[in-house]
């Protein structure tokens, strides 16, 4: 496999790193990281409407940018590097794909053009309290009432829940099991009998809710019972963008602890020199890489390609969990290497490494773990 990026993307690249480098310092990053939105309406109106990130994936149709997955990964990428704080993972990489996969057509012209350009925040709510990130840990309800449908249970670990405008909610016929009972779900974010409850957790700049739903009023999306597959495919393309987004943060720390060995003296030189430090370094080196590399196709393969420009579309379930499991630990690894660098002052709270480091571990978890994933990974390349 080659892989490479074109001029156009390595630009679109570069015009983002200056965007998130005068965005989102991380002065900017705790800031946001205390307060209950957990994010900047401003910066989200520059990054959707000046940028046009928001729409970045979306067909054009739709009012959307028209791009791939590749580009959506670049962004993903350099919003991770930079520890963005903004609801853009949970309304464009989750809720945005999920209408695409599931929506028939005048759903999509009628809810895709307002996520496009920012004016409305989405969210895809689908995992419960039981924790698991597949189709079998459904248990929420969907009724039919009259011409349209009742939500009734609970939705948690939901990715900017809180605030979300708009909620894609995935439930079930009552008495069904299995994949056949399953459907997607349109819900206002300000509906009655919804109740809407932040949760507390170790990474702040990545807020997540728990949501109770008591006949919820919801629109079907698309054909009921027919969420299985699409569901299957959104996680999987969003599985691909979370791991771009890992080996984004895992570059930053890495260049961190760099930096900042080459910059410690002891003994009356760098502690760069040391055998130790040099070591560590190579480490990092090589599974951050290993990990781009894993991404880099991963996202390739959501665009419908293997990584010589071939079709190469049933290799996406397997590589998207392949992807996952090693940027999950490259990640992981590097901000462990990076705290004890550091030494004593990197897991202080005046110290900005603990930032990547609670990002790191939050996104280890997300969407499934290393483990979980190369489960996955062998269970589908069988397949």
């Amino acid at each position: 496999m080659s892989f490479s990026f074109t001029d156009e993307q390595t630009e679109f690249r570069h015009v983002l790193r200056r965007f998130m480098t005068d965005k989102s310092p991380t002065s900017e990053v705790r800031r946001l990281m205390e307060t209950e939105e957990g994010f900047d309406e401003k910066v989200w109106r520059q990054l959707s409407q000046n940028l046009g990130l928001a729409g970045i994936h979306i067909p054009e149709d739709y009012g959307g940018q028209g791009f791939g997955f590749v580009e959506l990964s670049i962004a993903v990428e350099e919003m991770g590097r930079a520890l963005l704080c903004a609801p853009f993972f949970s309304s464009i990489v989750l809720a945005a794909t999920a209408i695409l996969n599931t929506a028939d057509e005048a759903q999509k012209r009628a809810l895709l053009p307002a996520i496009a350009t920012g004016d409305v925040r989405a969210t895809l709510a689908f995992t419960e309290d039981n924790g698991r990130w597949d189709n079998g840990g459904v248990a929420m309800e969907a009724t039919a009432v009259g011409g349209s449908y009742q939500l009734n249970g609970v939705k948690s670990f939901v990715l900017d829940g809180h605030t979300a405008e708009q909620i894609v909610v995935l439930a079930r016929r009552p008495g069904s099991s299995g994949d056949g009972g399953l459907s997607l779900f349109h819900v206002l974010g300000d509906a009655d009998g919804l109740t809407r409850r932040r949760l507390k957790s170790m990474d702040d700049t990545r807020k997540l809710a728990r949501l109770e739903f008591e006949n919820v009023t919801a629109e079907l999306l698309g054909a009921e019972g027919g969420a299985a597959v699409p569901m299957a495919t959104t996680l999987d393309q969003a599985v691909t963008c979370l791991a771009n987004e890992m080996v984004g943060g895992a570059e930053a720390l890495r260049e961190q602890a760099l930096d900042y060995a080459q910059m410690r003296m002891q003994f009356g030189r760098t502690i760069a020199s040391f055998q130790t430090m040099k070591h560590k370094s190579a480490d990092m080196l090589i599974d951050v890489e290993l990990a781009k590399s894993a991404a880099y196709y991963a996202a390739s393969a959501a665009d419908g390609h293997d990584g010589d420009g071939g079709e190469n579309v049933s290799d996406l379930p397997a590589v998207a969990s392949l992807a996952k499991a090693s940027a999950g630990e490259a990640y992981m690894q590097t901000a462990i290497h990076a705290i004890q660098i550091h030494g004593g002052i990197g897991f202080t709270w005046d110290n900005d490494t603990q930032l990547w480091f609670k990002r790191a571990k939050s996104s280890e978890v997300f969407l499934g773990d290393a483990a979980y994933h190369r489960e996955l990974m062998l269970q589908r390349w069988q397949d």
